[in-house]
């Protein structure tokens, strides 16, 4: 063999057969990941356009925005083809930390949306603080409710939320509240799955591609138990201190009683338990009034409270 040349236009003479065949593999392999990689930005080049074409077609929307990867993505998209005619409405109330709804509304302002700023009290309805499995259902249903009336007074037809193609897998009850009340969900009629979603998040240069999942601080505890704001104040200060001062960037605490069983990603877990951020941690969270505060050896994952469910064969999944 005279001549090879490989991708990248480096010219390889007097090769020998078995070195022949090691650049041709590497070539072949270098040509398929390029390829892969192409096919998926048409594919996702393709479902933009079909968001845009469904975002176009309503000529109005109210967002329930919560500052969330998929939800920033549909805010962002649905700005440039209508507008203020996207409306993004952030809700406040005791189950989100202030620290998420000010980096929301920084998003918010960043990337130019026509921000709504509303208040929502799911907490005084009884059939979300006592914290049944369909909690989510209540939560929603409240949300929804306040983001038709901004609609109504608008006199835009739409109401959207951030839902995508993979939580159909999740057990959501929210997405019931949903349904009920003839919320659209562009994301998902448009395929688009969290991956996509992260994938054209950084293609458009959004600053929450890479964000971390978060639910709101009503996740962290045990259905059954009463959702009390104090313990929600409690678990916010929790992840704050690991977050802000300790640098965990995926974190949740969960609360049992008197017991916090903190998740970390499974790279962390080593980090966490180091005599130093151990020693940190046990004093900040006795100092929020855990007697015993306890790191969960699997890591974090999705849902990890809704491992009940699954006995009763509901979800496995979950926030």
């Amino acid at each position: 063999m005279r001549c090879l040349t490989p991708v990248g236009g480096e010219v390889y003479t007097n090769v020998e057969p078995e070195t022949a065949a090691c650049v041709i593999t590497t070539v072949l392999v270098a040509f398929s990941v390029h390829s892969g990689e192409e096919s998926h930005m048409n594919e996702l080049n393709e479902k933009l356009e079909c968001l845009r074409r469904i975002i176009q077609e309503m000529d109005g929307l109210v967002i329930g925005y919560s500052g969330g990867v998929d939800s920033t993505l549909l805010a962002a998209v649905a700005t440039s083809v209508i507008g203020e005619r996207a409306v993004c409405v952030l809700a406040s109330s005791e189950t989100y930390p202030s620290s998420e709804i000010e980096e929301a509304v920084k998003t918010a302002r960043k990337i130019g949306l026509n921000l709504v700023q509303i208040d929502t009290a799911e907490l005084e309805n009884e059939e979300f603080a006592k914290n049944t499995p369909d909690r989510c259902f209540f939560c929603k249903t409240e949300l929804f409710t306040k983001l038709i009336e901004i609609a109504r007074e608008r006199g835009i037809r739409w109401i959207a939320d951030g839902a995508n193609l993979d939580d159909l897998e999740d057990y959501r009850p929210g997405s019931r509240a949903a349904a009920e009340l003839d919320v659209r969900s562009p994301l998902r009629e448009a395929g688009l799955t969290k991956k996509d979603i992260r994938d054209l998040s950084r293609e458009l240069d959004l600053p929450t591609w890479d964000k971390p999942a978060f639910a709101c601080l009503s996740s962290r505890i045990p259905y059954g138990t009463r959702i009390d704001p104090e313990v929600l104040i409690r678990l916010g200060e929790a992840e704050r201190f690991l977050k802000e001062e300790l640098g965990f960037r995926l974190v949740r605490v969960r609360h049992h009683g008197t017991i916090a069983r903190i998740e970390v990603a499974e790279a962390d877990i080593p980090r966490l338990a180091s005599a130093e951020v151990r020693e940190a941690v046990a004093d900040k969270l006795k100092c929020l009034g855990y007697l015993y505060v306890t790191m969960d050896l699997c890591g974090y994952r999705t849902g990890s409270m809704n491992a009940v469910l699954s006995n009763a064969g509901e979800s496995k999944r979950g926030r």
